[in-house]
């Protein structure tokens, strides 16, 4: 579970998708898939949630990192890159942005 502290030194990540309620399921179901199975074990990962609307048109991924650059390396990776094509094909467009916490 995410622990949001100002002072965590951690780096934190959220990306949101835009897809239709049709493909809201499917893209779900890689994004668990993409945790469960490769993200979650790549160096300084820390911890990830799954937000979904409630017209299952937006989904909103927070995601922690040890350090900028554990994320990087992940979303590098030849896996990652295939997984996102994935993701691309099931949604209208998605972003992943770093952000700092600014106040707790």
């Amino acid at each position: 579970m995410p622990r949001i502290t100002q002072d965590s030194g951690a780096q934190t990540v959220i990306a949101t998708f835009e897809m239709t309620p049709g493909t809201c399921d499917d893209l779900l179901d890689e994004l668990r898939d993409a945790y469960e199975s490769f993200i979650s074990k790549q160096p300084g990962f820390l911890a990830a949630a799954l937000h979904v609307n409630d017209a299952r048109t937006r989904i909103a991924n927070y995601s922690q990192w040890e350090k900028r650059e554990d994320f990087q390396a992940m979303l590098r990776s030849d896996e990652m890159r295939e997984r996102n094509r994935r993701f691309a094909a099931l949604c209208h467009r998605f972003e992943p942005v770093m952000y700092d916490v600014a106040k707790t």
